[in-house]
């Protein structure tokens, strides 16, 4: 039965590849001609919803043809699966030229005549990074002007079916998509692709990549851009060539291309901060024998003499300073003086990245023409869900006609909502750290004993200290933790703000981005900022110890510091995002498409369509690009806020996002269906978020070289404690340390065994002896320090913000070629249209049309002696 099956299967195949000569694998109609602009699919399932969505579809499609689209619809039975149904969707001349007047769509009118820029002697130098010039600039230079049906002799209209591009026609299909009407339900208009999407009505709608990405399509009109792009931009062997930016937003639109351009941007930026920071680390590895910290505290006459009191209650005994001689040696790498000029360069380093970035933008403004493009249009109109949500109407004041709109107590209580939910969101998160925090002083003493008592970990006791055990569990089980509040929390956000109905696409965005940010914000970063500005500082000293709930104590930093701790941290949490994030952006899409991959391979093209190939890909959703931002913004943190504790960072970016431009690009290529094309001049609001991280990264680094590092506590001892003027570094460990008497411990901190009959011991702080008569209080030293501390925040922030803003003044927003560009372009633009004007004014006055006065003619002469004066 089962090969008669397959015989019979065989068989329909045989009729339909005889009945059909040519390939499906094509972006036309079955006429050839009539290019494919959007795809719509859909599954008749013959459930109880059955006749409704059958109804809906009847009149959205009858709509859409009223609309002037051009429909061809492929019988399931054409199908690879033999389930799906396919609406092809055609964009006539008449549309096209409708909707780009509306959606002021620029388009051009003349060749670009301004010459190019001048090369330069280093550009020779690139040679090898640069990508052939067809694909880096795939079509000429125009002056462009917004389209306008009645002066269409006035563009370079060639070819009326390739006038708009590919992506221009889906951007034009997609916005007739979202707000044609299908019917009326419960007394409300329902309208819009996405509501039908949403309730099952179709199960996809998509445009069209324009061929295969391992080959080039047979039919010669393709343009196969796909293909190119996969070939110079999507493989990982071209990790060193240029971004065919051009080509990028002829194919998948603005937006999309403004995020690789920064994205790439931000990566060569990350060079010299990487190449930088790997000086620094050098330099304290190569400076790590002169320590006299470390020397000192792994000196056996030294560090294995100073007896050091228990590092939690009862269980844990005394230890001696030089059981954490690795540890000391190894923080050397990241405490030292270069950590401080570091933190000083990556502050304006971070000034000179946004400042420059600025200046790119200015020029992908100008070439993109995107100049006048302030807030798209479609962008400011309404979004269908506001609409069809908001019942009660009003005047708008400035179009003076009738618009829905959202009651003010509706929206406090939305707000109110909202603003509750994201609160105990954050609350969750900090109650999470919390019980880390419990988790990190719960099990140092079992950590502590367990070493202690295990003789096969005695060869290691050196390296791994109850301390690096303690902070790297913790570090796992807090990442851990991130991943799940993070996947919980996306939902949460877009649901609460689909709530609140923001009226427009960018407030819609911008919520979102603002909600999205301040969680994975606190969450990212809150385990970071408690190692660095709590943890060891709120102690107390043996007999007066510090406790969390009464119950537990709270953590001692090691001697050397809490900076290694703060980098372990760091490293464990962003080395442990970026690799899962490259696998769920990498493999789990490459193991969704892994079948229909193999479909692709293995069938006739006649039998496997060109729609049928896209709709097994994954879906670019319109958050997609937001989850690239947010990942990318998230690791901007990372480098700036706490680089003082790992000069590192930056090289682990760098790496990162060499590799994730290609994943990047690869995953949009192969692995995703072709994203609707939409406009964007900028990144938005993830530019404020920027400038606001890098001004605070100026105040959290300074936090960290003074309170985290032991930088200040060092230089104040070698400048006004020193006991040997030869060597004045020697004898800070045992000035760091104070003295305890262990008669002086309450029983509940009192370890159970004293083996070695200790009288005294020493911990880190800055406190009288117990012979003093100000006895355990701090010492003047200690408020030495602290000034020290203080006045160091003060003259680092100063310094670095003088030099930001003296920066930020010194370099233009807009480079002056490109303000000189702007400006010849609209001369040359208006004076064109004037030109044009004058013309048809001119036929009229000699056909005797009676309206045309010479006032009209007197104006319009007046208005091109105005542009020329401009």
């Amino acid at each position: 039965r089962q090969s008669g099956r397959r015989y019979n299967l065989f068989l329909k195949r045989r009729l339909r590849i005889d009945k059909r000569h040519e390939s499906k694998d094509s972006i036309f109609f079955r006429d050839g001609v009539r290019r494919i602009d959007f795809v719509l699919s859909y599954v008749d399932d013959l459930n109880k919803e059955w006749e409704k969505k059958l109804e809906r579809r009847k009149e959205f499609e009858s709509n859409l043809q009223k609309a002037g689209l051009e429909l061809e619809t492929e019988d399931k039975k054409e199908s690879e699966d033999g389930k799906i149904y396919f609406v092809k969707i055609h964009a006539p001349w008449e549309v096209l030229i409708t909707y780009a007047e509306v959606l002021n769509i620029k388009v051009p009118i003349k060749e670009n005549d301004i010459p190019s820029t001048v090369e330069y002697p280093l550009d020779c130098m690139l040679a090898p990074l640069r990508l052939p010039e067809k694909v880096m600039h795939p079509e000429p230079d125009y002056f462009t002007a917004p389209f306008s049906k009645d002066k269409q002799e006035l563009y370079l209209i060639n070819d009326e079916s390739t006038f708009f591009s590919p992506s221009m026609r889906n951007r034009i299909v997609n916005y007739i998509l979202t707000r044609c009407p299908y019917g009326t339900e419960e007394g409300k208009k329902k309208f819009g692709i996405k509501r039908l999407l949403n309730n099952g009505t179709y199960s996809a709608a998509y445009p069209l990549h324009d061929c295969q990405y391992w080959k080039k399509a047979n039919d010669p009109n393709c343009d196969n851009e796909r293909y190119t792009l996969y070939m110079e931009w999507a493989r990982f062997l071209r990790f060193y060539k240029e971004q065919p930016l051009d080509l990028i937003r002829k194919y998948y639109g603005e937006k999309i291309g403004i995020y690789f351009a920064w994205l790439g941007f931000y990566t060569e930026m990350l060079f010299l901060a990487a190449v930088v920071g790997l000086i620094c680390f050098l330099y304290g590895l190569f400076t790590m024998d002169e320590n006299m910290s470390s020397k000192e505290i792994c000196d056996p006459q030294i560090g294995g003499e100073i007896i050091m009191c228990p590092l939690c209650d009862r269980e844990c005994d005394y230890w001696r300073l030089n059981t954490t001689c690795e540890p000391s040696e190894y923080s050397h790498l990241f405490d030292n003086v270069a950590t401080l000029f570091f933190a000083i360069f990556m502050g304006i380093w971070v000034t000179l990245f946004l400042e420059f970035w600025k200046r790119r933008q200015a020029r992908l403004k100008y070439e993109w023409d995107l100049v006048d493009f302030e807030e798209e249009q479609q962008q400011l109109q309404l979004r269908p869900e506001y609409e069809a949500k908001c019942t009660q109407k009003k005047k708008n004041p400035v179009t003076q006609e009738m618009e829905p709109y959202l009651p003010i107590t509706s929206q406090a209580v939305r707000f109110c909502i909202s603003g509750t939910t994201v609160l105990f969101w954050v609350s969750l998160i900090i109650a999470s750290m919390i019980a880390v925090i419990v988790y990190r002083l719960a099990v140092y003493a079992a950590f502590a004993s367990l070493m202690e008592n295990t003789q096969n970990l005695q060869p290691i006791r050196g390296l791994l200290t109850p301390q690096l055990a303690t902070s790297v569990t913790a570090s796992c089980l807090n990442f851990v933790i991130i991943m799940i509040l993070n996947f919980l929390y996306e939902k949460i956000a877009i649901w609460i703000t689909d709530m609140e109905i923001p009226r427009t696409h960018m407030e819609y965005e911008n919520r979102l981005t603002m909600k999205m940010f301040l969680f994975q914000f606190v969450n990212y970063y809150s385990s970071c900022f408690y190692v660095a500005f709590f943890k060891g500082k709120f102690v107390g000293y043996p007999g007066a110890y510090t406790y969390m709930f009464n119950r537990w104590r709270n953590e001692e930093c090691d001697p050397a510091g809490c900076l290694i701790e703060l980098t372990t941290q760091l490293t464990i949490v962003m080395a442990g995002k970026q690799i899962w994030g490259n696998i769920q952006e990498a493999i789990v899409p490459w193991i969704c498409n892994w079948w229909g991959r193999r479909k692709a391979r293995n069938n006739p093209e006649n039998l496997y369509s060109r729609w049928e190939q896209d709709h097994d890909l994954q879906t670019f959703g319109p958050l997609g690009l937001f989850y690239e931002y947010l990942e990318m913004v998230i690791q901007f943190g990372f480098i700036t806020l706490f680089v003082a504790s790992f000069p590192l960072a930056p090289l682990l970016a760098l790496m990162n996002n060499i590799l994730e431009i290609r994943v990047d690009s690869w995953k949009l290529t192969t692995q995703y269906r072709r994203p609707v094309a939409a406009k964007a001049h900028s990144i938005g609001v993830w530019q404020e978020i920027l400038n606001g991280m890098a001004i605070l990264s100026v105040v959290t680094n300074a936090f960290i070289v003074a309170f985290t590092s032991d930088m200040i506590p060092r230089l104040v001892y070698y400048y006004a404690y020193y006991e040997n003027e030869d060597s004045p570094m020697s004898g800070y460990i045992n000035n760091s340390l104070s003295v305890f008497q262990i008669s002086d411990f309450p029983d509940r901190n009192k370890p159970k065994l004293n083996p070695g009959n200790f009288v005294i011991c020493r911990y880190r702080d800055y406190r009288y002896p117990p012979d003093h008569e100000r006895k355990y209080l701090h010492t003047m030293q200690f408020w030495h320090i602290l000034a020290a501390k203080l006045a160091f925040i003060i003259i680092m922030e100063h310094v670095v913000f003088i030099v930001k803003f003296f920066v930020a003044w010194m370099i233009p927003d807009v480079p002056a070629d490109v303000t000189a560009k702007i400006k010849r372009e609209k001369y040359l633009t208006q004076k064109i249209l004037h030109e044009y004007e004058l013309e048809k004014l001119k036929e009229r006055l000699c056909q005797g049309d009676k309206r045309a006065t010479e006032k009209e003619f007197i104006t319009t002469e007046g208005r091109m002696e105005l542009s020329r004066a401009m």
